[in-house]
Formats: structure tokens, sequence, C-alpha cells
């Protein structure tokens, strides 16, 4: 019980970071730095800010994979007897690898920014006529991945709320009654 409730924790106070991080930077960070005063300070403010957010989001995805694994752990018997469950354990999975691709690349758009730390750019995520055509490229792509990501752990959240309403006692009876029936 006490190892379930820790991987749990680690699992859900990872995701929220990861998920609320993320998203709190697309929607502030990037659009507050073009209110630096201008474009060299546009481009500091953002690096700086995505520079210390990195290690607090890597802890965050490392405590949500070791959370997941101890939930896999502690859960086993139910995703392989439970119907549904070990679906939507694999869509989980799935979903999870998509997020930390996504948070990879991003991550090497990110220091492709960062290597460049006054660049001129007009927000976070937008370049100006005078930033140079490698940032401005990498600018782009972060442009869109800076939504991406929190729409993935975003969904990771809504699955990982399916996964606690599986474990409710009418879910279950329901599903071992349909099960029953199936054999």
């Amino acid at each position: 019980m006490v190892s379930n409730t820790v991987s749990r924790t680690l699992h859900d106070v990872g995701l929220a970071a990861w998920f609320g991080g993320t998203l709190a930077n697309a929607v502030a960070l990037n659009a507050a730095a073009a209110q630096a005063g201008s474009p060299q300070e546009s481009g500091k403010v953002a690096n700086a800010g995505w520079d210390r957010w990195t290690p607090v989001n890597a802890v965050a995805i490392g405590a949500h994979l070791l959370g997941s694994v101890g939930q896999v752990a502690g859960n086993r018997k139910r995703i392989s007897e439970q119907p549904s469950v070990g679906a939507l354990s694999i869509g989980k999975t799935a979903v999870t690898v998509a997020a930390l691709g996504v948070t990879a690349y991003s991550r090497v758009l990110g220091k492709k920014v960062s290597e460049h730390s006054d660049v001129p750019v007009s927000g976070g995520t937008t370049p100006s006529a005078q930033t140079p055509p490698d940032v401005a490229d990498a600018q782009r792509q972060l442009d869109a991945l800076q939504w991406l990501i929190p729409s993935l752990t975003g969904t990771l959240v809504w699955l990982s709320s399916l996964a606690g309403e599986q474990q409710r006692p009418p879910n279950r009876a329901t599903q071992l009654v349909d099960r029953a029936f199936r054999r």
C-alpha cells in the first residue's frame, strides 16, 4: 500500500508539473518575453526562463516515469486480468512516449535558440526580421510544439483519470460480469 501511494504520488506530481510548467511557459513566458523592451532582451528573457525551467522539468518527467513504473508493477495483476486496463495501459504508454519525444525534440530546438542568448526575437517563439535563419526556424517549430506538449500531457492526465475510474467497484463489477459472459 505504501509503495503504491509513493508511486502514484510521483506519477501524479511529476505529470502535473510537466503539464502545468510547459503550459504556463507557452501561455506566459513566451508572450511576456516580447515585453522585454528590445528584440535582444526578448531573446535573453525567454532563454533565461526556459533554461531555468529545463532542470525542473527533467526532474518532473523523471518522477512521473518512476511513478509510472511503480504503478505498472503495483497493478500488474489488474493490468493482465481486468478487461480494458491493459489496453488503457498501452494507450498511456504510447502517449507518454509521444510526449517524451516531443519534449526531447523541443529541448534540442531550445538549446539551438539558447546558444544565442541575446539573439533578436519578437517573443519566446516568434522570430524577428533580425533573427538568424537557423534560430528563426527553431523558433517556428517551437511555436507549434509548445502547445503539443501540454496537449499530450493533458491527455495523460485524462487517461490517468480513466484508469482511476476503472478501480472503482461498480466499474470492476461490470467489467468482471462482461468478462464472465465472454468466456
